[in-house]
């Protein structure tokens, strides 16, 4: 049991003023191999005293408790220090502070052999530990988030039914990262008044945002992605920088589209909330790779500089985009998605972005204030709610059901709005499906395989399908899949099924939707029911 609270002295001052950086350099004029081996293998000098790095070594496991975090890296955590997971490698890991160390207290640079042979027996120490959850900005205890301030002191915000505090020092160990910033003070008396000014929103829209950001703070439940669309001129950027930095601040709040999947493994672990600016297109593997994110699943690819071994990618994450075009959208993605319309600006109502970002900044105290209050309100009657029927992202439906309680807002029914508009439009982006709805609406059924369905179809029927067109019995079976989900919104039945008959046959069958409760493509809302939480309402 790590115990992270005790004061243990700093062993740095005294034990780095005995050591001889260069003890196990050899002198210029003499060969490398002449240097004396100790019996471990290196672990003496000249003289037979420790060399570098196995002082090293004694003084790091002196100060610091190496281990295994859930995501498979070695971390260490000082034990007179705050709660924060260092990574043994990197600028802002155990390697720096050991060799800054080093140099403030005998005035010199420690090899960079020596650091690594350091790195590599604390690293071999970590697998043999039992792995130790670690956080990223957000974590639950029990009933209560713990939320990292990302300050110096380590502070913290604990929030629960009962209402939040400021603590110093927590039995959650975060990690950081160079795109990790600091929140400011939260004042328990603030408002949205500011907030909701910087925004140009429907009110509608306005309380769907600040759903998704008090659900942004949940950590271990699925987030949609939430995608600012607008015209040019409606400040999407601006306001998704808004968006994200109350929630996880950081200095780069925005980054572009990543370019694979290795380049997406870096954007998503540097920062809880990840905002990624100007998509214009999403292919195929990143779509797949943000519905994993969304909903926490893991991907897997093959290590760096190895033939066989695997990284496993896990990643539950609150995305933001901006200039997304609907219609780029697969349907799978489409049923994780938050659409929110920005409105243009009229000019004489345009401001600076100096003065928009300053009015900002001194309201964000307020704002985060009032952000956490009614965080612990929805905390309070959230284990009382029940929805009669849930969407794809139930976790998230059902918490807006309960800021609905609280507030007396309908964001649980616009939300649910939300998915027939964007069928339409991932349909139109879609010619698959376009062609699909097009035969339907003409009064034609199908029923038969999948290789009688291209046929059916006829995208092109005088030249080559157009692109992106299924060209294999395969491909147009996941394509259908792909948008049953928006061809149900608009009245479309799918149907997957095998012949009774010895064949077995694999068919599918599409027609007008009729039938009870939703498959006439108007499901019926859900009904909300709710039970007393057991507790007081928190002031």
């Amino acid at each position: 049991m790590i115990d992270y609270g005790r004061d243990y002295p700093d062993p740095f001052a005294a034990e780095l003023a005995t050591i001889d950086p260069y003890a196990d350099v050899p002198p210029p004029d003499e060969p490398m191999d002449g240097r004396e081996v100790g019996a471990d293998g290196g672990g003496a000098d000249r003289d037979g005293k420790p060399s570098m790095a196995t002082r090293l070594v004694e003084l790091a496991q002196a100060r610091y408790d190496v281990f295994l975090g859930q995501d498979g890296e070695p971390y260490a955590v000082d034990r007179a220090g705050v709660s924060l997971a260092l990574p043994l490698r990197g600028r802002t890991g155990l390697r720096q502070r050991l060799a800054r160390a080093m140099f403030a207290t005998i005035g010199r640079v420690p090899p960079a052999a020596a650091l690594t042979d350091c790195v590599n027996v604390l690293e071999g120490t970590a697998l043999e530990r039992d792995r130790v959850p670690v956080a990223l900005r957000v974590a639950r205890r029990a009933d209560r988030l713990v939320i990292d301030m990302g300050t110096a002191d380590g502070r913290v915000i604990e929030c629960g039914p009962h209402g939040w505090r400021v603590v110093r020092g927590s039995d959650v160990l975060f990690r950081r990262t160079a795109l990790t910033g600091a929140m400011p003070d939260p004042d328990p008396a603030g408002t949205l008044d500011a907030f909701r000014s910087g925004l140009n929103v429907s009110e509608e829209n306005f309380r769907l945002i600040v759903g998704w950001m008090l659900h942004a703070f949940m950590p271990d439940e699925p987030h949609p992605v939430l995608g600012l669309v607008g015209e040019q001129g409606t400040a999407k950027t601006t306001a998704a920088k808004q968006v994200a930095c109350l929630v996880d601040p950081s200095p780069a709040p925005t980054r572009t589209a990543p370019k694979d999947l290795s380049d997406w493994a870096v954007t998503a672990a540097g920062s809880w909330v990840v905002t990624l600016d100007n998509i214009s297109t999403i292919p195929p593997w990143f779509s797949d790779a943000l519905c994993k994110a969304v909903t926490g699943d893991a991907m897997t690819k093959r290590a760096l500089y190895t033939d066989g071994d695997l990284s496993v990618l896990a990643f539950l994450r609150p995305v933001i985009m901006t200039t997304i075009e609907a219609g780029a959208l697969r349907g799978d993605l489409a049923e994780r998605m938050l659409p929110i319309e920005l409105e243009r600006i009229p000019p004489d109502q345009r401001r600076t972005e100096k003065s928009v970002r300053l009015a900002y900044e001194d309201a964000m105290p307020q704002t985060l204030g009032a952000l956490l209050n009614l965080l612990c309100d929805v905390l309070a009657v959230l284990p009382g709610v029940h929805l009669s029927r849930l969407p794809r992202m139930a976790d998230f439906a059902r918490f807006l059901a309960a800021l609905d309680q609280v507030t007396g807002w309908t964001t649980h029914q616009d939300y649910e709005d939300t998915f027939e508009d964007l069928a339409d439009t991932v349909i139109d982006g879609d010619p698959f499906a376009a062609q699909i709805r097009a035969n339907i609406e003409r009064g034609l059924t199908f029923d038969g395989t999948a290789a009688a369905l291209l046929g059916w179809l006829h995208p092109n029927p005088e030249g080559t399908p157009s692109r992106g067109w299924p060209k294999t019995p395969r491909g147009a079976t996941g394509a259908l899949k792909r948008s049953t989900p928006a061809l149900l919104k608009v009245g479309i039945h799918v149907e997957h099924y095998r012949t009774s008959d010895h064949k077995r046959e694999r068919r599918v069958r599409i027609r007008r939707a009729d039938g009870p409760d939703g498959v006439d493509g108007s499901p019926r809302r859900p009904s909300v029911h709710t039970q007393s939480p057991g507790w007081g309402h928190p002031g």
